[in-house]
């Protein structure tokens, strides 16, 4: 009887060493001397920035590290001491067992539980189609520089559905997998592309699960989604009111005209002034027929003296605003603005119909709504 007690012990014991290895990495890391430090770090939902939780040093060119089990899955990274940059990632309570490359750590092969199954596989694609478009781009050049348009052409259109293809692939993955947490970093990838409309990636990150959705990285994209969706086309734009160069306090509303542009813009930002000649051709061309522009500044404070040069230098004859607030301009702020220069097309009801057009595509669509009035 006893000697059934001491095995029942032992199983028992076994059995607890076994589920404490919930959420544990383990790898071979040839070339990587002992002694050398291996980190462990994930995104800190704070600064969304990767902070090391913890670490673990090389034996005999292996190394093992037993971690906390997480409760939601988390996007994380290795790094080692003497070799340059990190292999990504997901934290999940599982098994997680690595091959690293020391001199090319972005070929290590990560395996483990279905969260890293299923980024192996998304980065895979990446790689895959990022490949395709750096090749046809160089052909692209190639092309150019020898003048075969029909060769360009057809690069073009190739890259075209290379890109469509992608996009069909990632929305496949997001609509199968709506309870993993690879399906919010691809949303994620999603909304800092803007090539995909803000109601159809709405509509993915809605068919998610609720855990995933309340996950940091769910929580900063239903955030970034419910702001994109106040001057997403189709949204009626948000009013604000600003000071003009006179110092007086302007109106989007008073500036209304059958079609409105918004063109966010700033004197130091040199590609806005690259793109003023066009904006200034296309006022002149359509300020008859009822466009109006307002331009909205985010020079920086204490440096009126530049805009007011910048707004002469350039010739800008419509209506001026800024708050000389830099980034932190409450217009640019309200619609949203990361990058200049950014314009928005607003309908004569205020609806924004198009964005960040430039060029002839904006004088082309002014012309195209001008015309249907």
């Amino acid at each position: 009887m006893r000697k059934i007690v001491v095995m029942l012990a032992v199983v028992t014991a076994f059995m607890s060493c076994q589920e404490d290895k919930g959420y544990f990495i383990s790898g071979n890391a040839p070339g990587l001397d002992n002694g050398k430090k291996v980190y462990v770090s994930e995104i800190d939902d704070s600064s969304n920035r990767p902070v090391i939780i913890d670490s673990t040093t090389i034996k005999d060119e292996s190394f093992e590290l037993d971690l906390k089990n997480v409760e939601d899955p988390n996007l994380s990274f290795l790094e080692f001491e003497g070799a340059q940059g990190n292999v990504i990632f997901i934290s999940e309570n599982e098994n997680i067992k690595f091959k690293i490359h020391k001199d090319s750590l972005r070929s290590s092969k990560v395996t483990g539980g279905k969260e890293n199954r299923l980024l192996a596989k998304y980065l895979d694609h990446l790689e895959g189609i990022n490949t395709k478009v750096m090749k046809g781009r160089g052909e692209m050049r190639a092309a150019q520089q020898s003048k075969d348009s029909a060769k360009f052409t057809t690069l073009k259109e190739t890259e075209k559905e290379i890109l469509d293809n992608d996009k069909v692939f990632k929305k496949k993955i997001v609509e199968e997998n709506p309870g993993s947490f690879v399906s919010v970093m691809i949303i994620s990838d999603m909304l800092r592309m803007k090539s995909y409309p803000i109601k159809d990636i709405k509509e993915m990150f809605d068919n998610l699960s609720k855990d995933i959705r309340n996950t940091g990285l769910g929580q900063q994209i239903g955030q970034a989604l419910e702001e994109r969706g106040k001057v997403a086309v189709g949204s009626k734009a948000p009013e604000f009111t600003a000071p003009t160069p006179e110092g007086e306090e302007l109106a989007l509303k008073d500036v209304m005209g059958k079609v409105t542009v918004i063109d966010f813009w700033a004197a130091w930002c040199k590609p806005c002034r690259v793109e003023n000649p066009n904006l200034v051709k296309t006022y002149n061309k359509y300020k008859d027929d009822g466009l109006s522009i307002i331009g909205v500044s985010l020079d920086r404070p204490g440096q009126k003296d530049k805009w007011l040069q910048a707004i002469e230098d350039d010739g800008l004859p419509w209506h001026q605003v800024s708050n000389l607030e830099f980034w932190q301009d409450p217009v640019a702020q309200l619609y949203g603005i990361k990058a200049i220069p950014a314009a928005f097309i607003l309908n004569e009801e205020g609806t924004i119909v198009a964005r960040d057009l430039r060029g002839d595509a904006l004088d082309n669509k002014i012309g195209e709504l001008l015309n249907n009035k």
